[in-house]
C-alpha cells in the first residue's frame, strides 16, 4: 500500500492526546492529503519517475530523510517504490536523481550478528507495513531471524530522529555507515573510487561520529572543494554493550576509532532491550557542529512525537496557506503534493550562523542555500517561493551573492558547489524577478547587478574553442559559453564551436532580457537600452524557409535542425522566447498562422511535458488571442501527467518545477515569462481557491463554479470589476480581492483581444 490515508489521520489523532499543555494543534486537511510517494513511480527507474522520495524533514531542510532501498547515485535515488528490502535510514544531501549525494550518513538496526555490508545488511518490508508523510514515517521490518524491527522517523533541518523497537530474542544493535564505494557519475561498475573516512565512537556518551568526505559531482564543475565533508554525531537513549568499527564485512571488535575506506561504526545493546532512540545530528562544517546542532534543534528528552509535530507544524504553516473546495480526494493529494514538493529545494547549507564554501574552502559567517537547479526552477518554482515562502527570499539571493563572491560567479546548477550543469545564467532572471515583484530592498541590488552584468559581458575561459558539453570535465565556469566567440558580434552561439547551441542563444537572449530590466529598475538606462536590444538575439537564428529556430555555425550557415538543443527540439525551443512572444507572432505570420503552428505543435504530439522548455507553451495561445486552447491544452496536461499515484510525475520533479507547473495551473494562471511581473491567465481547475500569501492581510479568493466538468472561461472579474484580457499583474494578484470566473462546458472568445507586448 503507497499511500496509507486513513491510518496516518488515526495515527495523529492518537499522538495530538499525548501533547503537553499548550501545544495542541489542530488538524491540517492540506498536510494530511499529502502523499510522499508521488514521484517514485516507474516500472525500471530514473525511467517514468519523477525523481522523488519519500522523505521526513521541514521545508527547504539541510538533510532529508529517508528509508534506504539502494545505493544511490547519479541517475538512481535511495528509495525505490518496487524494491523489498530497507538497507538502513539515510541521511540524504543529493538534491535531484540528476545530480550526486554529497556527505551522506546511514542508520542502520539490526539483530543478533552484526552485519556491515550493504546487501548482508537489507531487512525485507511489506508495503502494508510502511507509513509516509511529511513529518514522520514508519515501517515494520522483518530482522531475518524470525522477530521484527519497527523503526520509525522524523527530522528537524539537521538533525534526524529515529527510534527503533525490537521485537526479538537477540540482541539488538544499530550501524552508523559513514563511507561506501564513491559512484562518479551514474556508471557504478567501471566508475567508481573509495573515500577515507573517519568514525569514533565513545560509549561514556553514547555516540557514534564520523566524517564522510563523498561528493559525487567533484569530476565536474569548476571547484574541487578538497576539504568539503559531511560530518554526523549520533546519540542514543541506550548504554552500549559492546562496539566496534567495519570495513566493508569486515568487523573489528571493540575497536573505538578508524579511519578507512568503506567505513561504518556500530553499537550493540544489552539483550533484552526493546527500543532505542537515535538522534543524528549532521554539518558541513565539523563534528563539533554536528553535535551543537543536535543539542539545538533536538535536545536531549524530546521525543520522536514531538519532533514530528514540530515538522509537522512547519509544513502546516505552508500548505495551509491554500483551501480548495469543489475537489476530490484525489485532486488535493496531487495539489498539496505538488505544494509540498516545491518548498523543498534549494536546501539549508548554513547552520549556526556559519556555512562552509566549497567555492574557496571555507567557513564563512552568514546564511547559504544549495540545491539550486536554477535552468528549471527559474520558470515557475521560484515564483511560487517568491509568494509562498517570501521570508527565505533574502537569504536564498544573498547567497547566490555570496557564491559570486567567492567563486567569481552568480550559480548556475549549485550542488554544494557550480556543477556546470545545463544552460544559461538564470540567476539573472531570478533576481530580477525578485525585484520587480518587491524584493529589491532587501539584498544589496548593485552587487546584484555587478553580477549579472558579468554573466552578461565576460566570456568564460576558453571561451573561443572549449566546447562544454553537458557533463563535461576538467573545465572551468562554463557561464555563458559562446558569448564572446559569436554571440556578441552576431547574435548566436555558434554550433561548430559548442555544444547545446541554439538553446544556449535562446537562453542568453532571455537572460539578456533579465539583466536589462534589472538595469531599468536600477536607472542604468544605456545599459538596459543595450540589453533589452541584445535580448532580442532569438530572431537571429530563427530560419524563414523552414519556420523554425535553428542553430546556426560561425559563418552564419545553418547547422541542421536536430543541432543544439538542451532537453527540447526545434518545435519546443521555436516558442521558447517568452521576453519576445510579439515577435515570434510577427515571424510567424500573425495570430492566426500562430494559433496554428501551436495546434501543430500539439496535434503532432511535439509538446514534451516531462522536459521544461515545454512548460510555458500552451499558455502561448492566450497571447494569440486563442485563450480556450491553453484552457483545453492545460486541463488536458494535468490530466495526463500529474496524479495522486507513485506514477504521478511524467518527469523528473527537478527541485519543484513540475509541481509548481500543476501548482499555477491549477490557480488558474502561470508566469510564462517571469520577470515581467505578469502570469498568464488559464482557468482554475476547483469549484474555490482560497490563497493567504504571507504577510498580506487580505487573501486571494478565486471562484471558478463548476470548474472540474466546465474548464472553459467566459468571464472574468476582480471585485466586481470586468478583465478583458488574460493577463494578471503580479501585485494584484498579492494584493488579494475577489477573482470570480465565469465557467463554461464549451469554449468561449473571451481573452481574444489583440496581443499586445509583455
Amino acid at each position: 500500500m503507497l499511500f496509507q490515508w486513513q491510518p496516518y489521520t488515526y495515527l495523529w489523532s492518537i499522538w495530538s492526546q499525548s501533547f503537553a499543555p499548550g501545544f495542541d494543534q489542530p488538524p491540517s486537511d492540506a498536510v494530511d492529503h499529502v502523499n510522499p510517494m508521488i514521484g517514485n513511480g516507474g516500472d525500471n527507474p530514473p525511467d517514468g519517475s519523477g525523481g522523488m522520495i519519500p522523505s521526513v524533514a521541514p521545508p527547504f531542510a539541510m538533510t532529508r530523510w529517508v528509508a534506504q532501498t539502494r545505493q544511490n547515485y547519479v541517475s538512481v535515488t535511495p528509495y525505490w517504490h518496487l524494491d523489498s528490502s530497507i538497507h538502513g535510514f539515510q541521511g540524504t544531501h543529493q538534491p535531484a536523481i540528476w545530480m550526486g549525494e554529497s556527505g551522506q550518513v546511514v542508520v542502520a538496526p539490526g539483530t543478533g550478528e552484526v552485519k556491515a555490508g550493504f546487501e548482508e545488511r537489507g531487512l525485507r518490508f511489506s508495503k502494508e507495513d510502511e507509513l509516509s508523510s511529511p513529518s514522520y514515517y514508519h515501517v515494520k521490518m522483518d530482522d531475518g531471524s524470525g522477530g521484527s524491527i519497527k523503526a520509525e522517523m522524523s527530522a528537524s533541518s539537521r538533525v534526524g530522529h529515529l527510534r527503533f523497537t525490537f521485537n526479538t530474542t537477540s540482541a539488538p544493535y544499530t550501524l552508523l555507515q559513514v563511507t561506501r564505494a564513491h559512484v562518479l557519475g551514474s556508471v557504478p561498475i567501471t566508475n567508481t573510487t573509495s573515500p577515507v573516512g573517519s568514525v569514533g565512537i565513545s560509549p561514556l556518551t553514547n555516540e557514534i561520529f564520523g566524517r564522510n568526505p563523498e561528493r559525487q559531482d567533484y569530476i565536474i564543475g569548476p571547484n574541487a572543494a578538497p576539504s568539503f565533508a559531511g560530518y554526523f554525531v549520533a546519540r542514543f537513549d541506550r548504554p552500549f554493550a559492546s562496539w566496534g568499527t567495519a570495513t566493508g564485512e569486515t568487523l573489528h571488535q571493540g575497536e573505538l576509532g578508524r579511519n578507512d575506506t568503506i567505513l561504518s561504526g556500530y553499537a550493540v545493546f544489552p539483550n533484552g532491550t526493546s527500543v532505542v532512540n537515535v538522534r543524528v545530528g549532521v554539518s558541513f562544517i565539523s563534528v563539533e557542529q554536528a553535535r551543537r546542532n543536535l543539542d539545538a534543534e533536538i535536545p536531549d528528552g524530546t521525543s520522536l512525537e514531538y519532533t514530528a509535530y514540530g515538522t509537522r507544524k512547519a509544513w502546516a504553516n505552508k500548505l495551509d496557506l491554500i483551501q480548495i473546495e469543489g475537489a476530490t480526494k484525489e485532486n488535493k493529494t496531487t495539489f498539496y503534493t505538488a505544494f509540498f514538493h516545491a518548498l523543498q529545494y534549494p536546501y539549508e547549507q548554513s547552520e549556526g550562523g556559519r556555512y562552509y564554501s566549497g567555492y574557496d574552502d571555507s567557513i564563512h559567517d552568514g546564511e547559504s542555500y544549495t540545491g539550486y537547479s536554477i535552468w528549471d526552477t527559474y520558470r515557475a518554482a521560484w515564483a511560487w517561493q517568491l509568494l509562498f515562502a517570501p521570508e527565505r527570499i533574502p537569504g536564498m539571493i544573498t547567497s547566490m551573492l555570496q557564491d559570486y563572491r567567492e567563486g567569481g560567479w552568480l550559480p548556475m546548477w549549485k550542488n554544494i558547489v557550480e556543477t556546470n550543469i545545463m544552460v544559461g545564467t538564470h540567476a539573472d532572471s531570478m533576481i530580477a524577478e525578485a525585484v520587480i515583484k518587491g524584493f529589491g530592498t532587501t539584498f544589496n541590488t548593485e552587487l546584484a547587478y555587478e553580477a549579472v552584468h558579468k554573466d552578461a559581458t565576460v566570456p568564460p575561459e576558453g571561451d573561443d574553442h572549449i566546447e562544454y558539453g553537458d557533463r563535461q570535465e576538467n573545465v572551468g565556469y562554463e557561464v555563458r559559453a559562446g558569448l564572446s566567440s559569436v554571440y556578441n558580434t552576431r547574435g548566436w552561439v555558434a554550433d561548430d564551436i559548442h555544444s547545446e547551441s541554439a538553446s544556449r542563444t535562446l537562453d542568453y537572449a532571455y537572460d539578456d532580457y533579465a539583466v536589462g530590466t534589472l538595469a531599468s529598475y536600477l536607472n542604468k538606462s544605456t545599459d538596459a537600452a543595450f540589453f533589452l536590444e541584445r535580448s532580442k538575439s532569438n530572431r537571429k537564428i530563427f530560419n524563414q524557409k523552414t519556420g523554425f529556430m535553428e542553430a546556426r555555425n560561425a559563418d552564419g550557415s545553418w547547422a541542421g535542425q536536430t543541432r543544439g538543443w538542451t532537453e527540447g527540439d526545434m518545435w519546443a525551443y521555436t516558442f521558447d522566447v517568452v521576453q519576445d512572444i510579439e515577435g515570434l507572432i510577427e515571424l510567424k505570420g500573425g495570430n492566426v498562422s500562430f494559433v496554428k503552428f501551436l495546434d501543430d505543435h500539439f496535434r503532432g504530439g511535439h509538446n514534451n511535458h516531462t522536459n521544461e522548455p515545454s512548460h510555458h507553451i500552451p499558455y502561448l495561445y492566450s497571447l494569440a488571442g486563442a485563450s480556450s486552447r491553453t484552457q483545453e491544452r492545460v486541463r488536458q496536461i494535468s490530466r495526463d501527467d500529474y496524479n495522486h499515484t507513485a506514477d504521478g510525475l511524467s518527469g523528473n520533479e527537478d527541485c519543484g518545477q513540475m509541481s509548481a507547473w500543476y501548482l499555477f495551473s491549477a490557480l488558474g494562471f502561470y508566469p510564462v515569462n517571469p520577470v515581467s511581473g505578469e502570469y498568464i491567465v488559464g482557468a482554475p481547475f476547483f469549484d474555490k481557491i482560497t490563497v493567504n500569501f504571507p504577510g498580506k492581510s487580505k487573501p486571494l479568493v478565486i471562484t471558478s463554479s463548476n470548474a472540474s466538468s466546465k474548464p472553459f472561461v467566459s468571464g472574468m472579474w476582480l471585485d466586481g470589476n470586468t478583465i478583458d484580457e488574460p493577463r494578471l499583474d503580479h501585485h494584484t494578484v498579492i494584493s488579494g480581492g475577489n477573482l470570480t470566473f465565469a465557467m463554461s462546458a464549451t469554449p468561449q472568445n473571451w481573452g481574444s483581444k489583440t496581443l499586445r507586448g509583455m
